[in-house]
């Protein structure tokens, strides 16, 4: 098979979250066990960190990378879902693997899948630490996919683990508490592993103590280690002046303050922010030589050195046009921040979302003002177009349905003027058409 064959094999005989929903979810790691043992078990040949949370795991994964590359580490990033190239998901220092790797380690294991019958996603992790293992990567920074405690990722054994911050999403899988979902996200602290929880929240907070306490993991919640003393941003870059609530012992430089620049704009990044910075001063302390200055390069290049797109991206100036995978309740809350950031005279909305996620609560947040304009993504969980247009017509939100993402946002490019804004958003799947 070539690479377009191979995708076509892994896409129609794999079962995938990503196009059909919790059906693909394996309750257990029995598989991603069983087809890491036929690799000779790669998951133990490299250093991890390993990245979860409900919103930002992405963001933060991709800041790490480029950090820790930016500091002359060989640096693995798995990340998931992919936008437009499956091959997205695997990356060293920044460049995604090659078509053929895809393709001789399915021509070579495909007699295993069928054995095994692992989800996409299992198979994916699977490649992933077989690549990892096989180019000797220094480190790999390696991306939660759903969950944590049963998430396929969580068979390795990290130097640090990174839970970002606990909100309101899969519900139909992980729980329809946020305690419930905290304890499922927790579920990738190890024992004698620090951990970094990126936002304290009181209501979740108590989780994260006790598995920490019960393992004796070092616990820290980066909000609490950071103050912001100021933010500004423009389409392209975040400024941030950010403080030490209290110095290191262990860090290379002793500065209270240090001025950062982003160029992932989103005022939301903010928060990512202090978790990367806690986790490096972790890193710092588990003997990685990483400065200031790697991360001052790297957080200003964080793009052009991990292949990031879609978050609070834009994609035209004329009219101008932004996109955000932002899609639960808490994400879309971020994204609206950042829209009353921007100066327009009238907001056009292209929207689509997925069949599984709780629109309702997400479409109640939504500016009654603008102009929407509903698509589906392609995907089999995709939302009819129409059935999101009724449930948004009943919140008080107006405009039309549209065939496809493409035409959805070729109508509000069409209808904007000048001076007003198109944002693309609603799921990762309508950006990922939309770039």
């Amino acid at each position: 098979m070539n690479y377009n064959d191979t995708l076509n094999y892994l896409y129609t005989q794999l079962p995938m979250f990503t196009r059909v929903g919790a059906s693909a979810f394996k309750k257990d790691l029995d598989n991603t066990i069983a087809l890491c043992a036929k690799l000779d078990n790669p998951q133990h040949k490299f250093k991890s960190i390993h990245v979860g949370g409900t919103n930002g795991k992405g963001s933060t994964s991709h800041m790490l990378a480029a950090i820790l590359q930016t500091a002359g580490y060989k640096t693995g990033l798995y990340t998931s879902p992919h936008l437009k190239d499956f091959r997205e998901r695997i990356r060293i220092n920044g460049e995604m693997i090659s078509e053929q790797t895809v393709v001789d380690f399915v021509a070579k294991h495909q007699t295993d899948f069928e054995e095994i019958e692992p989800s996409f996603f299992e198979m994916t992790v699977a490649l992933a630490f077989d690549v990892f293992a096989k180019e000797q990567v220094d480190i790999a920074v390696i991306e939660v996919g759903l969950g944590g405690r049963l998430d396929s990722t969580n068979i390795i054994t990290p130097l640090l683990s990174v839970i970002t911050n606990i909100g309101w999403d899969h519900m139909n899988i992980l729980g329809d508490t946020l305690e419930l979902i905290a304890g499922e996200k927790a579920g990738i602290i190890k024992p004698g592993i620090p951990v970094v929880i990126g936002e304290h929240q009181p209501e979740v907070s108590e989780v994260f103590l006790n598995k920490a306490k019960k393992g004796s993991s070092p616990i820290e919640f980066a909000s609490e280690e950071w103050d912001v003393l100021s933010e500004s941003s423009d389409l392209n870059l975040l400024t941030v002046e950010i403080q030490r609530q209290v110095l290191p012992t262990f860090a290379f430089s002793e500065e209270p303050i240090f001025t950062f620049r982003l160029d992932l704009p989103g005022s939301y990044q903010v928060k990512n922010l202090k978790t990367v910075l806690t986790a490096v001063d972790e890193l710092r302390n588990r003997g990685f030589s990483i400065t200031d200055e790697h991360l001052s390069i790297a957080l200003q290049n964080v793009k052009k050195l991990t292949g990031l797109h879609g978050r609070w991206e834009v994609l035209s100036t004329a009219p101008l046009t932004i996109c955000d995978t932002g899609h639960n309740p808490e994400g879309i809350a971020e994204v609206l921040k950042n829209i009353t950031s921007v100066t327009y005279k009238q907001l056009h909305f292209v929207i689509g979302m997925v069949n599984d996620k709780d629109i309702t609560k997400v479409l109640a947040m939504l500016p009654k003002k603008a102009i929407y304009y509903f698509c589906k993504p392609d995907i089999p969980r995709g939302l009819e177009a129409e059935s999101l247009k009724l449930k948004a017509e009943s919140l008080g939100l107006n405009g039309e349905a549209y065939p496809s993402v493409k035409d959805a946002l070729n109508a509000a490019q069409s209808a904007a003027t000048a001076n007003d804004l198109v944002f693309v958003g609603g799921s990762t799947f309508v950006v990922a058409e939309a770039v």
